[in-house]
């Protein structure tokens, strides 16, 4: 029985930053941005959207009245998380019209939670084939103004119905994976910003990529060529390539063209929007779909998937048929294409404007007649979403 990604859908908000008009903002060369990590614009948060409304706007673009039915998980993936108590799948769970008879449960750990995540509705559906798990990576990529992460930054969510009999590729059941206590990327709960050692992180994470696959060629036998692409968690762009040339030299040459010719087909969309955390490398592999132009039902794909502090895992996933039929390559382009650009002051002024403290009744700059969800603001303590 195959168990997989049924349907993807992906949102990020309305307003975009051209990384050209940064770098001139904080004296560096454009190339520094554009080359020197491969990322040309990413996405701004107003303070009326948040994780839960990002991962609620991707669902809602994919899910039918047949899928809630069926779906009676929800998990939500997130390192931004918005309560210390109460679950971002609760809200999601709410806002989407799930049915109330329901596990709703939110997890954690840096970039990497959304494929626990995804693991964990695999193994559910295939107790449970009738059944569906709604799976949503979310997150806000935030590390301060004319910080050396601000580059980095990024917001988006990628929702993902894990089914049986799936449309777009079944998850194969050869995950290799590792943990290690590294001291790369934290966020204490009293910080609204990251810390991270941006060096430490890139040499952890090529290690560990490298690590797991020389454990999963032992393990299953696999060598490079029996890979149509690789889809990499990519903070920025330049990461996977910095990973994927540690074993290209593994592949016959047509194959290296090939590897590379799909990874930058995978760097597409996180070039225009930036770090989405733990939907990072879910963006990456939709980016993957949407824009090789040589990828073959019944072909593998690799999946590396990393999280700062850290936890990594590295699988593969196979095309099933007609999957470019289900893949949303048009609504992707159609959201990306309608952003507003800001300018550096405004992006400036959005970034100071949100709304942390619960303390206060407050409300967000929500647009009232917007057909999307929206953060509303504070009452009494409580998060207000429509």
């Amino acid at each position: 029985m195959k168990i997989g990604i049924d349907k993807i859908g992906f949102y990020t908000p309305n307003y975009v930053l051209d990384l050209t008009a940064l770098a001139h903002a904080r004296g560096d060369e454009p190339e520094k941005y554009t080359l020197g990590i491969g990322q040309s614009q990413q996405a701004v948060v107003p303070n009326y959207e948040d994780v839960v409304t990002m991962g609620v706007n991707a669902a809602q673009s994919i899910l039918t009245d047949e899928d809630r039915a069926a779906i009676d998980m929800v998990i939500f993936a997130t390192e931004s998380g918005i309560d210390n108590s109460k679950s971002a799948a609760v809200y999601a769970q709410k806002l989407l019209n799930l049915p109330e008879f329901s596990r709703t449960i939110e997890l954690k750990q840096a970039c990497y939670a959304g494929t626990f995540g995804l693991m964990q509705a695999r193994d559910y559906v295939t107790l449970h084939p009738e059944r569906r798990v709604l799976v949503i990576a979310s997150d806000i990529a935030r590390y301060g103004l004319a910080t050396p992460g601000e580059v980095t930054q990024g917001a988006g969510a990628i929702a993902m119905v894990v089914a049986s009999a799936p449309k777009i590729l079944a998850i194969n059941s050869d995950s290799v994976y590792m943990s290690r206590d590294v001291a790369d990327f934290w966020r204490p709960v009293d910080r609204e910003e990251a810390l991270v050692d941006g060096h430490l992180s890139t040499d952890v994470y090529k290690e560990m990529f490298l690590t797991l696959w020389q454990r999963y060629q032992k393990a299953t036998q696999h060598v490079l060529d029996d890979f149509a692409g690789f889809a990499f968690h990519l903070p920025y762009t330049k990461m996977g390539k910095k990973a994927l040339d540690q074993i290209m030299a593994e592949a016959t040459p047509i194959q290296q063209t090939r590897l590379a010719t799909n990874l930058t087909a995978s760097q597409v969309y996180s070039r225009q929007v930036g770090n989405l955390y733990t939907g990072s490398v879910y963006l990456s592999l939709l980016s993957l779909l949407s824009h090789a132009t040589d990828l073959v039902a019944g072909e593998n794909l690799a999946v590396f998937s990393y999280g700062s502090g850290a936890e990594a895992e590295l699988y593969s996933v196979t095309l099933q048929d007609n999957f470019a039929d289900y893949v949303p390559k048009t609504m992707t382009d159609a959201l990306l294409a309608k952003r507003q650009l800001v300018s550096v002051t405004e992006y400036e002024k959005i970034f100071q404007s949100q709304l942390y403290d619960s303390h206060v009744d407050a409300h967000t700059q929500a647009v009232a007649d917007a057909k999307t969800a929206q953060f509303l603001g504070w009452q009494n303590g409580e998060r207000q979403y429509r």
